[in-house]
């Protein structure tokens, strides 16, 4: 599968591609090859504790170098050198079954640069294709390193001669104390010159924007200088895995056997005709699948049970594995493209961390256990065991969840940790000073920007359902679901403005605002609102929250509506659940359309333009977090988000089913 393209533009080169390895590792840049963000890096490193993931080959200085020594530079650190008008002839740029690929065309000359992780390993391939060229060349490629965590700032100094590059037969490895070895290799060998330099002042654009440090150094040890011949490929590699490692797949075993894993990932997706938007998709989808490389209790465990240890990265670049997001995310990630054995590992992992009745919130990078403060990642726990029986038939999985969830279950009942406990309303009340338990929760310093400490009304649409999937599957009768149900339409209805309260029992009393949160009261398997109401809260959605992108998460008649996401760290998270849309949302809009209005699939289908239009022929073939919430919508926060990909890619297949 290869995507047709057009000519790069001046707004394709801030564009961020993605490329992963399945161990949590990636490479990650703009289209013009300039890092702007601290995360961008061509090998970051998904290593085991206690490094996590690490920038180890921050950027390459490539170039091809002309019969009369003339260079022609094919990256730069400045956006205005890329492009026809620039010094870098760079015409093309496109994804070919989900890699990303440059061409660069100039005087006779065509060159196509491509650049890959090896799945599962954390090394990086960068290839070039000479196509065609009127005489011989050479081709110049200069590594630079910042060795550092992805997390830390930009400006951390490590001094030039921290990095020692040891030789042995045409074998590199730049050693930093304190860092695993990177090794450089190409298997023409080709001459490698010592020729230390050191680029100060590189600016980090999206750093600066969002209010972090922005100006750091890069430096370089020598370069590989290649001859190239019209027709000719030279891959360089560099990894952290041993040499074993690095020589076991030559390049060109590496392309293809990297070209044959995705297409069998599409294979097994069993797409039928559905368009090229969801094969995209699929491959996004594998991007946040991975093997988790500090966990290594987890992995013995599965193994022992014939089954090896994964879990979902809820976005890149900066995101973990967060209990919440692989939840919502699994069916879209894993059960909808046929991977029910990923499935399964992943719910069997979680089930192993409950404690107290909840399972984490999050992992943090390169740790080993869990942070639990969330109050409904737990809840669509129940969900995601559901839909992973629905579609695999697999009910076995029962024997190991039904104990968990009735532990679940008793400890909501009698109360756990952060204030979570079912009030004799049979309603489920959340809320600790300090912590932000629901998906819509944010906080500014000690200022909690959408306080939620309360009964919320995704919480409680989600234990409703919860409760009578238990129900169904233990086959019996829980007299608090009942309550429930009748607590929730008698408290929620906020009969003013025809839709539901977002909190009650709030430290402020009832919230009135209008949220997108109020779907999950419909669209769940087991809707704890009454079937007469459902249409009114569609509508008031559907009139105030819904955009080409998603839905915004706040109504703009609301005073602290927040039409943009920028500035500062301070001035984002004051609207990052104040109006800022997410995409996500549109996977719950839609399956309550098709509640409401199930004769109008057509209409459904036509919500999903807009996101279909960020997947366009010269696309980066993923969906990001966030946007603004008015126009023009731009993109926001994560470039490449689980749940915005999972859910997308879930909705057009059932609308593609519901059709045929």
């Amino acid at each position: 599968m290869s995507e047709a393209t057009s000519r790069v533009c001046e707004a394709d080169l801030k564009l961020e591609w993605l490329a992963t390895n399945g161990l949590g590792g990636y490479a990650s840049s703009s289209v013009c090859g300039a890092p702007l963000r601290k995360y961008h890096g061509l090998l970051v490193s998904g290593l085991p504790a206690p490094y996590g993931r690490t920038v180890m080959l921050n950027y390459v200085s490539d170039c091809l170098v002309l019969p009369d020594q003339n260079e022609i530079p094919l990256s730069s650190l400045q956006q205005s050198q890329v492009g026809i008008e620039g010094n870098i002839p760079l015409v093309e740029f496109r994804l070919d079954h989900g890699l990303p690929i440059w061409r660069y065309e100039v005087n006779g000359i065509i060159l196509e640069k491509m650049i890959f992780l090896i799945h599962r390993q954390n090394t990086l391939h960068i290839r070039y294709r000479l196509i065609s060229s009127p005489y011989p060349l050479f081709l110049k490629w200069r590594p630079y390193f910042n060795f550092r965590t992805h997390e830390q700032p930009v400006n951390v100094q490590i001094p030039n001669e921290s990095y020692l590059v040891n030789v042995k037969e045409q074998q590199y490895e730049v050693k930093c104390e304190g860092f695993p070895l990177l090794r450089l290799y190409n298997f023409d060998h080709p001459p490698f010159t010592m020729d230390p330099q050191k680029i100060e002042n590189v600016f980090y654009e999206i750093e600066f924007l969002r209010g972090y440090e922005s100006v750091g150094s890069l430096t370089s040890p020598g370069y590989y200088l290649s001859s190239l011949s019209s027709g000719e490929t030279i891959t360089f590699i560099a990894s952290t895995e041993s040499w074993e490692a690095i020589h076991a797949l030559n390049p060109h075993e590496a392309i293809f056997t990297e070209r044959m894993r995705r297409r069998r990932i599409i294979k097994t997706a069993d797409l039928g005709q559905t368009s090229n938007i969801a094969k995209k998709l699929v491959l996004a989808a594998d991007q946040f699948i991975i093997t988790p490389t500090s966990r290594f209790e987890d992995m013995i465990r599965l193994q022992a049970a014939g089954e090896e240890v994964r879990t979902i990265i809820a976005g890149y670049p900066w995101f973990t594995d967060w209990g919440r997001d692989t939840m919502i995310s699994l069916e879209g990630l894993t059960m909808i493209t046929g991977r029910f054995k990923e499935a399964h590992s992943i719910l069997r992992t979680f089930a192993y961390y409950v404690k107290d009745g909840l399972i984490p919130n999050m992992f943090p990078d390169g740790e080993k256990t869990g942070l639990y403060h969330t109050a409904d990642a737990t809840l669509w726990f129940f969900h995601a065991v559901d839909r992973y029986i629905q579609y695999s038939g697999d009910d076995d999985i029962l024997e190991l969840m039904l104990p968990r969830f009735e532990e679940i279950i008793n400890y909501h009942i009698k109360g756990t940790h952060f204030g979570i406990k079912a009030d004799t309303d049979g309603l489920l009340f959340q809320g600790a000073e300090g912590y932000q338990l629901t998906w819509m929760d944010a906080k500014v310093g000690d200022w909690v920007v959408t306080p939620r400490r309360g009964k919320a009304v995704e919480i409680n649409a989600l234990w409703y359902n919860a409760l009578k999937l238990f129900e169904l599957w233990k086959g019996k009768s829980l007299e608090i679901s009942e309550r429930c149900y009748e607590s929730f339409n008698r408290r929620f209805w906020y009969e003013e403005g025809q839709y539901l309260y977002d909190v009650v029992d709030g430290a402020n009393g009832n919230d009135s605002a209008l949220r997108p949160n109020q779907l999950f009261a419909i669209s769940l398997r087991y809707p704890v609102l009454e079937r007469q109401r459902w249409n009114s809260v569609l509508e008031a959605v559907h009139r105030d929250l819904l955009t080409p992108v998603g839905l915004r998460t706040l109504s703009p008649s609301h005073p602290d509506f927040k039409s943009t996401y920028d500035g500062d760290l301070r001035a984002r998270d004051a609207a990052y659940h104040q109006g800022t849309v997410w995409p996500w949302l549109l996977g719950p809009f839609i399956d309550v359309w098709l509640k409401v209005h199930p004769e109008e699939i057509q209409k459904a289908r036509g919500f999903l333009q807009g996101v279909e239009k960020l997947l366009n022929p010269n696309d980066v073939g993923t969906l990001g977090e966030i946007f603004d919430a008015s126009e023009p919508f731009h993109a926001r926060g994560c470039f490449a988000q689980a749940w915005s990909v999972a859910e997308i890619l879930r909705v057009l297949k059932k609308l593609y089913s519901l059709s045929h």
